[in-house]
């Protein structure tokens, strides 16, 4: 399929993404209603976490399907393959860099699917909240 708009459009579009995601947004703002405090999108800290815990060393990251190349809902684009090939793999890559950065560093991680918020925010909340709370009281 090709591409309806001009290369020069697309990557316009492209910029104009921004860094944090509407879902970023909807899940630490129900963290934060339920009494939870952190910091978001910490620039000093590798990958430059969407939530972080810095006294019990809780680093979570919100992935979109898309970007991170979901196992189940990453799509591959048709125009420009090769291209978006080697970007989502170096995502990906980068994403697996980070996680073993941080296991090695004793830092909790976890990492949210987007998937996981449209199908059930509530649920992915709570299930947020335990990890915290898991490691609160270890």
């Amino acid at each position: 399929m090709v591409d309806s708009v001009s290369k020069e459009i697309r990557r316009k579009n492209m910029q104009a993404i921004q860094s944090q995601s509407q879902l970023e947004n909807l899940v630490s703002r129900k963290l934060w209603n339920r009494g939870l405090r952190f910091r978001k999108n910490v620039k000093t800290l590798l990958g430059k976490p969407d939530i972080v815990i810095q006294k019990y060393k809780i680093v979570i990251f919100i992935d979109s399907c898309f970007w991170h190349a979901c196992p189940v809902h990453g799509s591959r684009p048709k125009s420009n393959q090769e291209y978006w090939d080697k970007k989502l793999l170096g995502n990906a890559k980068r994403d697996s860099e980070i996680n073993m950065y941080y296991r090695e560093k004793g830092w909790n991680l976890k990492r949210i699917w987007e998937h996981e918020i449209k199908d059930d925010i509530e649920k992915t909340v709570n299930e947020t909240l335990e990890f915290i709370i898991s490691i609160k009281n270890a």
